[in-house]
Parts: C-alpha cells; sequence; structure tokens
C-alpha cells in the first residue's frame, strides 16, 4: 500500500480499497495505522476545486520504510528464483531434458 500510494497520492479510500483488493473501511485503518506510525501524512490539494479531499504523501520515514520493504521482496523474491532454477534444474535432469552448456564459438556465430 505504501507504493501505491507513493506512486498515486491524490487516490481516495475507495480508490486504493479497489486498488489492494480490501473494504474501504479496511483501507482507511491502514492508512489511518501508516499516518500515526508517521510513514504518511495528509495534506489538502491547493488547487483542487473540491477542498475537503486529500493527498496521501510519504514522509521521510514512509520513504526509508518503503525502501527498506522493497530491499527486503527483492531479497525474498531472488531467494525463490535461486529455490527456483535448482529445482528447475533437477527436474530436467530427472526426465533427461538436461541441457549440457556448449560454449560459443570464439568468434561469437553458432
Amino acid at each position: 500500500m505504501i507504493r501505491l500510494i507513493s506512486q498515486n497520492p491524490e487516490m481516495s479510500t475507495r480508490q486504493v480499497a479497489d486498488e489492494v483488493g480490501i473494504s474501504n473501511g479496511s483501507a482507511y485503518y491502514v492508512l489511518t495505522a501508516l499516518v500515526e506510525k508517521g510513514f504518511v501524512k495528509l495534506g489538502n490539494f491547493k488547487k483542487n476545486p473540491r477542498k475537503g479531499q486529500y493527498a496521501y504523501l510519504l514522509t521521510p520515514k514512509g520513504i526509508r520504510e518503503k525502501s527498506l520493504l522493497t530491499h527486503s521482496f527483492i531479497e525474498h523474491k531472488r531467494e525463490e528464483f535461486e529455490a527456483l532454477k535448482i529445482e528447475i534444474t533437477a527436474l530436467e535432469e530427472e526426465a533427461g531434458l538436461a541441457v549440457e552448456a556448449t560454449p560459443a564459438p570464439k568468434d561469437g556465430k553458432r
């Protein structure tokens, strides 16, 4: 949700809920918790004719948290990728489909 609101700070709570696939009440609860933790702040749109509309803006603390979450996510996906490569290799060997790695010709042509 932090990534979503950092990309679209003008989204309404309803739009956030729809995008994430949760109820409006749940989205409001999570956004309120993010505000209370200091990751997000509410800001009014100065140029918006509907002055009651707010933007969810990441604070420096929220930007750091987003960065940490992104790093953690990438690490997790790398681990999954490595495990998947090992599993594919094992299945290929089991099925007799393992392809022998042949070095490419020195002239770069195959």
